[in-house]
């Protein structure tokens, strides 16, 4: 676990990737779909395929920011089992292999004031994640969870839109540590692109203000966007392109099959592949 004074992983991670030249790849995983050894699997396979930033969804039933992909990835993660702590379970699983790589864990809040507010930053701490991206709790309520999780050397980051205007965004930013996740689009989860032209402009405005690195997500679908947001900002998040990989991976049951695993791997080293200007 990191602990309160110590570099995170996170931190050391965008830091080695700059230091070499490149963006960061992160990945979007929804814990337990379609089912939980399928999950660990591909968990297990993310850094050797190329992931150099995990995120892992926690299955929440009404996942308001999320695109109709996540949206039922997310269903057939509850309907496999999932919970909070299952999924704090299966991060446990993943670092007794891998030290390395930093987890994100995404989701809503709900869940979180169930598990407990403190209970919950001990046992994601321990259990080795790095960061939490809680889409519904904004800065100014921040407090619900802020000391807890600082206390327990867990970030939390922001999500900055293109809505964020210049007022805001330094009130944000102040209270965002590990990276700035720009929403590139307006909108949810999967549903759009933007233009390079809207990244190109936005990314130089949030950098007056932080010295934070900057990960651009919500409709980075292809290896040849992914290479192009690394590019013009310090990392790209893909999430719905891997989960549709995942889901037309799927028997007519919504189980998976042999190659389910192989399938969401390869789409990540052909995206990975392109961030590191191999493709």
């Amino acid at each position: 676990m990191n602990r309160p004074g110590q570099t995170s992983r996170i931190a050391e991670r965008f830091a080695s990737l700059k230091a070499s030249g490149r963006g960061a790849l992160l990945t979007y995983l929804q814990a337990y779909d379609p089912d939980p050894a399928t999950s660990l699997a591909i968990l297990r396979g993310l850094p050797g395929a190329g992931a150099d930033v995990i995120e892992i969804g926690v299955a929440f039933t009404d996942p308001m920011a999320d695109g109709p992909a996540i949206q039922l990835a997310a269903q057939r993660a509850l309907k496999s089992g999932a919970t909070l702590s299952r999924t704090l379970a299966l991060v446990r699983d993943f670092r007794a292999e891998e030290q390395a790589t930093p987890i994100v864990l995404m989701g809503y809040y709900n869940p979180i004031l169930s598990y407990g507010i403190d209970r919950f930053c001990i046992d994601a701490a321990s259990s080795g994640v790095d960061g939490l991206i809680i889409v519904d709790v904004p800065p100014e309520e921040a407090d619900e969870i802020e000391p807890q999780a600082k206390a327990n050397g867990l970030d939390l980051i922001r999500l900055v839109a293109p809505t964020t205007d210049d007022a805001r965004l330094p009130g944000v930013l102040a209270a965002t540590s590990g990276f700035v996740y720009y929403v590139s689009i307006t909108g949810i989860t999967g549903t759009k692109s933007a233009t390079r032209e809207s990244l190109a402009a936005e990314i130089p405005r949030i950098r007056r203000h932080t010295d934070l690195p900057i990960a651009i997500g919500f409709g980075i679908r292809t290896p040849a966007q992914a290479a192009e947001a690394a590019s013009i900002a310090d990392g790209a998040v893909v999430g719905t392109a891997l989960v549709d990989v995942l889901k037309d991976s799927l028997d007519e049951q919504g189980r998976a099959k042999p190659d389910t695993v192989r399938r969401v791997l390869d789409a990540v080293r052909a995206l990975a592949d392109a961030v590191r200007g191999n493709a």
